[in-house]
């Protein structure tokens, strides 16, 4: 009993501290923070629920304050087969010490094979899905592409690219899609998330590979 009540003071107090850092940083940037608290479980879980079935090697984008980062790990996928790419020092730093086991990067998503590479964390070239946590509603048209060629440049031909946006459709428009070579169906909507959440997951419509543009 008294082992139960730690543990949920314990997770109680990191959920405290998440929150905090996320808003603080919130504060100092909003354009480059997609909201104004972390993501809720609910959304997590909706998440989780698109990686494919088999799926052992993941990639995240955006850890925030690590909420996709935990769900991940508690549906199965091993701390050493998961990499965490977040561009925001403060919340690299937190998901560093509080998920010392996984490769946490502070990186900038366009360059993600190359930090992939660097990390030796695609030893046969591919992982099997990319979440994101990124705030692509939000991004210029141009940096869109950017990320989606980095990320399907490290899935396979049936690799999945699983992303959330707060509006009622696809982030990313189609003019985007078609040159890409990628369609788009919506799974999950997490209502009790703040705001209300929408979870789309990106595929190949073609078999022909897409190459990342180096960002400068």
């Amino acid at each position: 009993m008294q082992q139960r009540a730690k543990s949920a003071r314990a997770t109680e107090g990191r959920g405290s501290s998440a929150a905090l850092t996320f808003f603080r940083q919130w504060l100092k940037n909003p354009l480059s923070v997609a909201a104004l608290s972390p993501s809720s479980r609910q959304l997590a879980r909706l998440m989780v629920r698109e990686l494919p079935a088999d799926a052992r090697r993941v990639i995240e984008l955006g850890g925030g304050t690590g909420v996709f980062t935990q769900a991940m790990l508690e549906h199965g996928i091993a701390p050493d087969h998961l990499m965490v790419l977040e561009l925001n020092e403060e919340l690299h730093k937190f998901l560093q010490e509080r998920f010392p086991e996984v490769a946490v990067v502070c990186g900038d998503a366009r360059k993600l094979r190359e930090l992939a590479e660097e990390r030796r964390f695609i030893p046969e070239g591919t992982v099997d899905a990319v979440v994101s946590g990124l705030g692509l509603l939000s991004m210029p048209k141009t940096l869109q592409r950017e990320i989606l060629e980095a990320a399907f440049s490290v899935l396979p031909p049936d690799g999945r690219y699983i992303q959330f946006t707060y509006g009622p459709v696809s982030p990313v428009p189609r003019e985007t899609l078609d040159a890409l070579g990628l369609t788009v169906r919506r799974g999950g909507f997490a209502l009790w998330n703040i705001p209300p959440a929408s979870v789309f997951v990106y595929t190949r419509t073609r078999s022909k590979p897409i190459h990342p543009v180096r960002a400068k």
